[in-house]
């Protein structure tokens, strides 16, 4: 078959998105968030595995409006209206900021997606700021060691610029433009400051200390606690406590990170919008899908070639290629060590670490675990590829190298499983997806998801918007879904982020805690006239996993805004519900429900059910290799890595790979030009946390599996416990305390050992 060898052009370049995009066994979580200003809390499903999204929201952190930024958008639901976003803006100044021609100046009960401008982001923010700053000089003149004088006015203070700056960042996520992307990038310095102002406050600080030391500290909630220990510590971690120089030139370097991550991430996404190759040569793209085809007919469509055509072309190719600068990556490195020796650390892991629920011991700990799990498997996947390519014909069979394995993987698992992802398209259309997902919700967890558009504004005609509502019928909780790409302005991947939190202090009528809105963002194939958007395997497991993450922001019970939903929760447990709710894309009743052909209505044939089964394991030890690599590489750059010493960031790479790489890495290899999820997004000396909350998961799927997937009682009650507890605690609690209140031990790894069929010897389900 030494046809085969002509579709490398092709083949080529795709590799050259794998070598980039740091990604997940599948697709996943969504990364890079938003490539959020803040390099400290990404979120989402890019390419590594979804962008998991974890912050502890630390108010003291230069990140915090950031990170509660996540609160961004919002869109509609049911008839019943929302009383919460009214007084979210209910700071104590004196003089309301007023301005009737710019929407994010005003009160609103939706945040006003569909009106913002690129114009109305300088003076908005500015004017917030300038009020913010106010209000921020009173509250330190008057603070007091008690929760109603200190936390309660600290946590409005913040509300506005959170919601406020959250909605432009999202809208720059999928409505990007280059005006507001200027206007963000001119103003973004100003709310650093102020945040680094905030952070930095000693009356402030000193006043969490003195709650901490006081009577009244026995009389705490759990919660409440938390929340005072985590803003001491990140308080510690901002620099507070560091002699005026020393803070000077903390304050220096947390602005220039935050301009480089911005940078790194926007060249990406730039190298992306203008890599192109044009194809002419029909064997050139032999092997192709035609979805992919008629994606890239189409886009030569739109670059002036007008007669271009799915069967006859030409076709062009769009991938990301990036030819940033190696001195970003090296600056950043050299930054964030510097950040840490200023603080009193050994290097930037261990300033990782201290909000994390590992140690990076313990990180590397598991790490290794799993790569000798994975070893043997991996080296077994590359002997099968060899003896299959082999009997196909293949001249390069004793000599395959990395595009060949991209190549002959899919070759052979055709082979074995018989599974053509665009063939399953028909089967899974985004409406009856969804509505499998809500059916399940509701199964699980109890609750009923409504349609209700038009309640909200939306920043896309493609966006709908959802009310969440409880045994009772009461809305408990909002979301937007935005599913479909539109490459010219929206950002790829998928990832949920928070649009408000649910909040006690932030109460509309001062009874009713104030609800939780989130968003989910999906970049699928958009409907064609009648047809639906149809849908991967792979896409439905996306919207699965990020639907976890919305269940845990939308379902908390949680009444104080600062550790309530996703906020407060370590970042390497923050995956947990995600990829937790990604194991039923595999139960048998779930995916047939939902596995319908959108023309004939025709089921997922059992042979094919059974096939994905199988699947699922199928280069089980390679695909967790290629995590392990990311995480381990990450780790090593942010612990023993000197900038500017001999040893290069790619001899780094190169030496971590040969470790965790079947097949010794390229030279040329330039990965870590494309790693947006440390380097622009939240996951420096955090990748592992993709693995660490795979074991948390697993485990916890476990828990179902364990009282039988067919029960449907006890799957309703431990699923009930599931969402006490993983769900509904939020930050409130450790989460390993949490687990351990969920599944009655600590947890352990046998369980993701056993469902990508690493074990050696198979534990009954």
């Amino acid at each position: 078959m030494a046809k085969t060898r002509k579709v490398y052009p092709v083949g080529a370049v795709l590799l050259i998105i794998n070598l980039l995009m740091a990604s997940r066994i599948p697709l996943s979580r969504s990364i890079l968030l938003l490539q959020r200003t803040n390099n400290h809390f990404p979120h989402s499903h890019f390419t590594p595995k979804r962008f998991p999204k974890s912050y502890p929201c630390p108010l003291w952190s230069s990140s915090f409006s950031s990170c509660l930024q996540t609160l961004h958008h919002s869109s509609t639901t049911t008839a019943t209206t929302p009383p919460f976003i009214s007084t979210c803006y209910s700071s104590f100044s004196k003089d309301p900021i007023t301005d009737e021609a710019n929407p994010l100046l005003q009160d609103f009960e939706f945040p006003p997606f569909d009106v913002v401008e690129a114009s109305h982001v300088r003076p908005g923010i500015r004017a917030i700021l300038k009020n913010l700053e106010s209000d921020l000089e009173e509250l330190e003149r008057t603070v007091e060691p008690s929760w109603p004088k200190l936390v309660e006015p600290l946590e409005k203070l913040v509300d506005q610029l959170t919601i406020v700056w959250g909605m432009i960042n999202h809208l720059k996520a999928v409505k990007d433009s280059p005006e507001l992307r200027a206007a963000i990038e001119e103003v973004q310095p100003e709310k650093v400051k102020f945040q680094l102002r905030l952070g930095q406050s000693k009356p402030i600080y000193n006043a969490f200390k003195a709650i901490q030391d006081s009577p009244q500290w026995s009389s705490l909630s759990g919660a409440q606690k938390r929340i005072v220990e985590s803003q001491i510590k990140e308080a510690v971690l901002n620099g507070v406590a560091l002699d005026d120089d020393k803070r000077e030139q903390f304050n220096k370097i947390e602005q220039e990170l935050e301009r480089l991550s911005q940078k790194f991430g926007e060249n990406v996404l730039d190298a992306t919008k203008k890599f192109e190759k044009l194809i002419t040569d029909k064997k050139d793209i032999e092997g192709l899908p035609a979805t992919s085809l008629g994606l890239a007919a189409q886009t030569a469509v739109s670059k002036g070639h007008t007669d271009a055509t799915v069967e006859n072309g030409p076709w062009i190719i769009t991938l990301d290629a990036p030819k940033f600068y190696v001195s970003i990556i090296d600056e950043i490195l050299k930054l964030r060590l510097e950040k840490a020796k200023l603080l009193g650390y050994n290097n930037y892991a261990e300033v990782s670490m201290a909000t994390k629920m590992a140690t990076v011991e313990k990180a590397e700990e598991l790490l290794e675990k799993l790569r000798k799990a994975s070893w043997d498997a991996a080296v077994q996947d590359m002997e099968d590829l060899k003896i299959f390519s082999k009997n196909q014909g293949a001249m390069e069979a004793n000599d395959l190298t990395h595009w060949d394995t991209s190549f002959w993987s899919e070759r052979l698992r055709e082979s074995k499983y018989d599974i053509n992802e665009e063939e399953l398209r028909p089967f899974f259309s985004l409406p009856k997806v969804m509505d499998g997902l809500f059916n399940l919700a509701k199964t699980i967890f109890g609750i009923d998801i409504e349609l209700a558009d038009g309640l909200a504004p939306v920043w896309n005609n493609d966006v709908k918007f959802y009310c969440v509502k409880d045994s009772l019928g009461s809305p408990i909780a909002y979301f937007y879904f935005d599913p479909y790409s539109r490459p010219s302005e929206k950002r790829g991947g998928a990832w949920m982020d928070e649009v408000v939190s649910r909040s006690r202090v932030l109460s509309p009528n001062g009874t009713a805690p104030r609800l939780p809105i989130a968003h989910m963002v999906c970049n699928q194939t958009p409907p064609v006239g009648k047809k639906p958007s149809l849908m991967t395997f792979r896409e439905v497991e996306t919207v699965f996993h990020e639907f976890g993450h919305a269940l845990q922001h939308m379902l908390t019970k949680q009444d104080e805004g600062l550790v309530a939903g996703i906020r407060g929760i370590e970042w390497d447990a923050v995956e947990l519900p995600s990829q937790f709710m990604e194991n039923w894309c595999y139960h048998r009743e779930t995916l047939m429900g939902i596995a319908k052909h959108y023309e004939t209505g025709e089921t997922l044939p059992e042979e094919v059910y059974s096939k994905l089964l199988a699947a699922r394991t199928f280069r089980a030890g390679s695909f967790s290799l290629r995590q392990i690599k990311f995480a381990s590489l990450d780790l090593e750059l942010h612990t023993n890595y000197i900038p500017g010493a001999l040893e290069s960031i790619y001899d780094v790479d190169q030496r971590v790979s040969k470790r965790t790489q079947v097949i010794p890495p390229l030279t040329e290899d330039r990965f870590l030009c494309g790693f947006s999820h440390i380097f622009a997004g939240g996951y420096a000396a955090g990748y592992y946390s993709y693995k660490w909350a795979e074991v948390l998961s697993a485990d916890a799927f476990s828990a179902f599996e364990d009282v039988g997937l067919d029960n449907s009682k006890a799957v309703k009650e431990t699923g009930n416990k599931f969402r006490e507890t993983i769900l509904a605690l939020g930050g409130g609690k450790a989460p390993l305390e949490v687990f351990v209140e969920f599944r009655g031990r600590e947890p352990s790894p046998e369980a993701l050992l056993r469902h990508n069929g690493l074990l050696s010897v198979t534990t009954p389900a």
